[in-house]
């Protein structure tokens, strides 16, 4: 089935990568939000589209609680996380009454919600579209990967932590994937250790080595993993997104002039997501 008024909002994007996990709690849109922000700090124009409509946290980790989407000529107008413009966001929680209502929503609605969000959403020319996706491989996917599938998204990032239950779940999605002819890009291992604030050490939480080896096993490209950093947790948590937190010495916060995605530069994480950026940008050149 053609849908012609989705692949015209996509004619002015150059990638479509959708986001992806079969489990909850393994920090998928956090993985989002910073292979946004990593890639608006490169000079990247981005656009996150956040399909998780029950659990819309996307416009929290930005900065952009309370913020509302305009309707132009041209369609709805999506929110911005910087004065640049490298970086916007389009979710349901921007249409939502208060941050704290719930979306009691069958499949149907879901699906013409998320079509709507395709198709009237004037992104403009975009280097990246990423689409942070709820847990599971039912609804909301089913309906991106259709209204998408005919332009060809370039596909996939999976995002996993070490312990064997996630990584269970974790092919699963693989295994969705698939089926549904979207291609692998690659795979991140999340959580991998815990950085102490005290002394930078990494200790294992959880394990370490499953998701790379996941990715071995189903052939897909290892991307890199990311530790739990308590500084990157208190700079999506807080609502000024310009302070730089610093859990070991609070009074050691600064200021910082600029948007998230300057202030993202100073997480230690931002060195892991920069090197993994370059892993997936380096996927697309090899595809040319």
């Amino acid at each position: 089935m053609s849908h012609p008024e989705v692949g015209q909002r996509l004619a002015s994007i150059k990638h479509v990568v959708l986001v992806l996990s079969g489990k909850g709690g393994v920090g998928k849109s956090s993985c989002t939000v910073q292979l946004a922000l990593s890639l608006a700090s490169q000079g990247r124009k981005v656009g996150v589209l956040d399909i998780d409509l029950c659990g819309p946290s996307i416009p929290r980790m930005l900065g952009l609680e309370g913020r509302q989407i305009h309707q132009a000529t041209a369609g709805w107008v999506p929110v911005f996380a910087d004065s640049d413009k490298q970086l916007a966001c389009m979710s349901i929680g921007f249409l939502l009454p208060s941050k704290d209502t719930s979306v009691v929503w069958r499949g149907p609605k879901k699906n013409a919600m998320i079509k709507q969000f395709l198709a009237d959403v004037y992104w403009g020319d975009l280097d990246y579209l990423l689409i942070d996706t709820p847990p599971g491989t039912s609804d909301e996917h089913l309906a991106a990967v259709e209204y998408l599938q005919e332009w060809n998204p370039d596909g996939a990032v999976i995002i996993t932590t070490p312990q064997a239950v996630a990584l269970a779940d974790v092919k699963k999605e693989i295994n969705f994937c698939t089926k549904v002819g979207l291609p692998l890009l690659g795979l991140i291992e999340n959580m991998s250790g815990f950085v102490c604030p005290h002394c930078a050490e990494c200790t294992n939480l959880f394990s370490t080595g499953g998701g790379e080896g996941l990715a071995k096993h189903m052939d897909i490209p290892f991307l890199g993993r990311a530790p739990i950093d308590p500084n990157l947790v208190m700079l999506l948590e807080q609502e000024d997104k310009t302070v730089v937190p610093n859990v070991n010495d609070p009074d050691a916060e600064k200021i910082v002039t600029g948007s998230i995605v300057e202030t993202y530069q100073h997480c230690e994480l931002s060195k892991i997501f920069a090197a993994i950026t370059a892993k997936l940008e380096a996927g697309f050149e090899e595809t040319k």
